[in-house]
């Protein structure tokens, strides 16, 4: 009933373009695309002979209203690229698009982009990667955080996961680990767990930490969105999805060194050029070497990014992209220390800052470590069909692996060591090592139309999405005595401060004897899934002011099992089906200025397994509404979007009460909270992005039914901190003997985070903390020259769910940068 109401409306949401609306004269309307497919701003857009014209905005889109009918040559210009022309014919009461590619060289664009940043130039204003389609913010019922590549480079940002800091919402709860497969950083965003598995809206996880050479931009698309992206790549808290550079016709680029705090050593190169005569085939290298140690007694990190990008244009209709991503590296300064058995009651306490553990120690050796490879490649097709229609294809194929050890810190309660006074003044130090190897593909064409019915705009994208994962990991284990027990991973005790004899123990030599003395266990949860979808979805025009989307997706999953060769048995092998429906309203209360928009988003998750009456699972499933006010005012130079949202979890597995060990299909979890950005440029050479996210989230039917010591009423411990804040202020002198000079201003709140919390072990937090970084720079169109400090407070913080990881303390970084 539910999938045929959703269908339903869908068509009657098609069909209300059959109605007709008249308007004074013609319109001519477009945009101006850069040769690799970026907006391009500030385009003089002309009807020859008339007087009447236009120029893009920052979304390259431009608009020539009251033109009367008639034959004419609509001309493009702009500083230092070549002018295109098109024929037009204009009709009483109709809108003609006409979109144009123009071309830059490297120092034109660059003039361009310079220009370009006088107005709000950390505000990205256009994308189509969240909606499958070019939508510009305006236009779009969800809300988007957007971080450009000029932020990090200004705040000197390495990786992917520290530039997550200025997207509102978004907190860091575990550091990139390495292993094969799920490795990398993870966030909560929403109230929930979200990784960072998206590059250009298809699959493209790394599994380790996330260089940024190679980025454009990130974007963080909020709220469950499968419709569009299906369950591999998103949470219900939403996705993140990085944006990678792309080639242009002209030698060009710059290489940049950056040395720093606790050994920071890093080099980067980012070259363009042409390969022909006629600028057909362009490539683009972007790669970078990285050093560093930790800020506690041991640890350390060193990575390799090689990413290069080749574009091939055919002719004016048909071309081609091709990406790799390379990374490399081998690293132990992730040292999260798990609970252990943990109350409030037994640690006395219930803030881990009150936990007697020295700060700066790793408690392990360098002998220790984890390597990694990621190897990932992507490919693209665009075909024109028409002026109407084009044709793209995205390839997708994803690898990672691990090889090494992964230690790891377990907080001991003195009551579990025979000690009377409260508290945890040991830890057991742990090791274990995740081997293989886990491998993606995803092919995905798009069929995409901008078209009209009854006089009405319709853009749609109708598309097909198949998915195939499978990992071979194996996590090899060896099993000691401790307490007693037989324990898994133990390699011994030490006093989490002060001195300990056996301190230097903890090493390789010794990890090795006892995997070659103790009895041994091998964890291998490996997977084989294959996944076949197909979606649409339309953004109707019904004004020019009034905009309604709808989508809908059907998803088929198959989980082939996993083969056991002792046996010679596949188990857990299974098949469900999903609907996903979208849809949104956005309506611009002050054209091209204000907008008020709603939505609601769908999310699932596969579940296997049969309940207690022996029916199986279907998917759970998440539903989002939301509601809110986005700004592009003041020439553009006030950027922003305001909105509440209320996330439903329907059809959480939990325990069913009546039967033991039997499950029941009914659990129900509410995460709701308003988000808050903006991004500003009051006058020229001044930008400010402030962004704050409250977010109110909590079990509310987990536990079995008069169960005692749960979850139930309370916030999970993925949810993350409920209020968050970001601030980031930078002006630039922009003429004068100084021009290029600049200073920087910025930092991050966070409220308490729930670390365990739960009826029956309390409620453990990390507490809140402000972290304040600053910069200066000089900043000229051939180089670049910048001195960054970082937690200038040099504030003591904890990152980390059901784990506690110590953050670093004040450093400094300084970079600089020769263009050409």
């Amino acid at each position: 009933m539910k999938i045929t109401l959703h269908v339903q409306l869908f068509v009657t949401l098609i069909l209300t373009s059959l109605a007709v609306f008249a308007q004074q004269n013609g319109v001519v309307r477009g945009t101006v695309l850069t040769s690799d497919g970026n907006p391009a701003p500030y385009v003089s857009v002309v009807l020859t002979g008339t007087g009447q014209g236009a120029v893009t905005n920052t979304g390259g889109e431009y608009k020539i209203s009251n033109v009367k009918p008639g034959n004419y040559i609509l001309k493009a210009t702009a500083i230092g690229a070549n002018s295109e022309t098109q024929s037009v014919a204009v009709k009483l009461g109709e809108t003609v698009t006409a979109n144009f590619n123009i071309t830059y060289n490297s120092a034109q664009l660059q003039e361009v982009n310079i220009k370009a940043g006088h107005t709000n130039k950390f505000a990205v204003k256009k994308t189509d990667a969240s909606a499958k389609m070019p939508l510009r913010n305006l236009e779009n019922p969800q809300n988007i955080s957007i971080i450009s590549g000029d932020l990090l480079a200004e705040q000197q940002l390495f990786r992917v996961e520290d530039a997550l800091k200025n997207a509102p919402g978004v907190h860091k709860m575990w550091d990139a680990v390495g292993r094969a497969g799920i490795g990398g950083p993870i966030f909560s965003q929403r109230g929930f767990i979200t990784n960072i598995k998206a590059r250009n809206g298809i699959s493209g996880n790394v599994a380790s930490s996330i260089d940024a050479v190679n980025i454009e931009r990130i974007e963080v698309i909020k709220g469950p969105s499968a419709t569009l992206f299906g369950n591999t790549i998103t949470s219900y808290g939403g996705l993140i999805n990085r944006v990678m550079k792309t080639p242009y016709d002209s030698l060009g680029g710059r290489i940049d060194y950056s040395t720093g705090s606790f050994g920071l050593n890093r080099i980067s190169a980012d070259v363009n050029t042409p390969l022909n005569a006629d600028k057909s085939v362009l490539v683009r290298v972007n790669s970078a070497y990285t050093t560093q140690h930790s800020f506690r007694d041991a640890g350390f990190s060193k990575s390799f990014a090689f990413a290069p990008s080749l574009s091939y244009k055919v002719n004016d209709k048909l071309n081609f992209n091709l990406d790799a991503e390379i990374f490399s590296g081998k690293a132990n300064d992730f040292m999260g220390v798990f609970f252990y058995g943990n109350t409030v009651a037994n640690l006395g306490t219930d803030r881990i800052d009150e936990i007697n553990i020295d700060y700066d120690k790793a408690f392990i050796n360098n002998s220790l470590y984890n390597k990694s490879e990621n190897i990932n490649l992507f490919g693209a097709m665009n075909y024109q069909i028409n002026n109407d229609w084009k044709l793209q294809t995205n390839v997708s194929v994803t690898n990672s692996s691990s090889e090494g050890r992964t230690p790891y810190l377990m907080l001991v309660p003195n009551a579990l060591l025979g000690i009377a006074t409260p508290g945890a003044d040991n830890l057991a130090r742990m090791v274990w090592s995740p081997n293989g190897s886990d491998h993606a593909i995803e092919i995905q064409p798009l069929l995409q139309g901008d078209f009209k019915i009854g006089g009405m705009r319709n853009r749609l994208t109708v598309g097909l999405d198949y998915f195939k994962y499978k990992s071979n990991i194996s996590y090899e284990r060896f099993i000691n005595v401790f307490g007693g027990q037989q324990t898994p991973d133990f390699f011994d005790l030490v006093p989490a401060t002060g001195p300990a004899p056996n301190y230097n123990d903890f090493n390789e030599d010794k990890v090795s004897t006892l995997y070659g003395t103790k009895p041994l266990l091998n964890y291998e949860p490996n997977s084989n899934t294959n996944t076949y979808s197909a979606f649409m979805f339309d953004a109707l025009n019904i004004t020019d002011k009034l905009i309604a989307l709808a989508g809908i997706r059907i998803d088929r999953f198959f989980n082939r099992g996993i083969y056991n060769a002792t046996t010679d048995i596949t188990s857990d092998n299974y098949a469900q089906t999903a609907f996903s429906p979208k849809f949104g309203l956005i309506y611009q209360v002050v054209k091209d200025q204000v907008s008020v928009f709603g939505n609601y988003q769908n999310g699932f998750t596969n579940k296997t397994g049969v309940d207690y009456e022996g029916k199986s699972f279907k998917p759970e499933e998440a539903n989002q509404l939301e509601g809110g006010v986005k700004l592009d005012a003041f020439g553009g130079k006030l950027s922003g979007t305001f909105s509440y949202y209320n996330i439903k979890v329907k059809d959480i597995v939990r325990p069913y009460a009546q039967i033991p060990n039997q499950n029941i299909q009914d659990g129900t979890q509410l995460s709701k909270g308003f988000e808050a950005e903006i991004v500003a440029n009051p006058i020229n050479g001044l930008n400010i992005i402030a962004g704050y996210a409250y977010n109110d989230s909590k079990y509310e039917k987990i536990d079995a039914d008069g169960a005692s010591g749960g979850l139930n009423g309370l916030r999970p411990e993925t949810s993350g901190p409920t209020h968050l804040s970001n601030l980031y202020i930078s002006y630039r002198i922009p003429f004068g003997l100084a021009e290029g000079l600049g200073i920087s201003f910025g930092g991050n709140y966070a409220s308490k985070n729930y670390l365990v919390n739960s009826v029956a072990a309390g409620k453990i937090y990390a507490p809140a903390y402000i972290v304040i970084n600053s910069s200066i720079f000089y900043d000229l169109k051939k180089f670049r020259i910048t001195f960054s400090a970082n937690n200038i407070g040099n504030e003591k913080y904890w990152t980390g769910y059901s784990t506690f990881n110590s953050q670093a303390p004040r450093n400094f970084i300084v970079g600089a940068g020769l263009k050409f």
